[in-house]
C-alpha cells in the first residue's frame, strides 16, 4: 500500500503548525502607547510642545520603563526560585 507523494504532503501538513512557532523569536512587538500618553498629558490642560508637555511625556516613559523592569525582575525571581526550590511529587 504505497501512497507516494501524498504521504509526504500529509507529513508536511502535520509538521507545519509545529514549525510555525519557531518563526517568532526574540522580544515581543511593542504596543504603540503614544496616543494614550498624549491623551493623558492633554487631559491635564498641557499644550503639546510646551515644557510641561515634554516633562509629562518623559514621566510617562519613565513610569513605563520602571513597570517593565519590575515585571522582568519578578519573572527572573520566579525563575530563580523555581530552579532553586524544585518540588518533586
Amino acid at each position: 500500500m504505497s501512497f507516494g507523494p501524498a504521504k509526504h504532503i500529509f507529513a508536511l501538513l502535520l509538521a507545519a503548525p509545529l514549525l510555525a512557532g519557531c518563526l517568532e523569536r526574540g522580544q515581543p512587538k511593542m504596543v504603540d502607547t503614544s496616543t494614550d500618553d498624549d491623551a493623558f498629558c492633554r487631559a491635564n490642560s498641557v499644550a503639546p510642545g510646551s515644557d510641561s508637555y515634554v516633562i509629562c511625556r518623559k514621566n510617562r516613559d519613565v513610569q513605563r520603563a520602571n513597570a517593565n523592569s519590575r515585571t522582568d525582575r519578578a519573572q527572573r525571581n520566579l525563575a530563580e526560585q523555581m530552579l532553586n526550590n524544585p518540588t518533586r511529587p
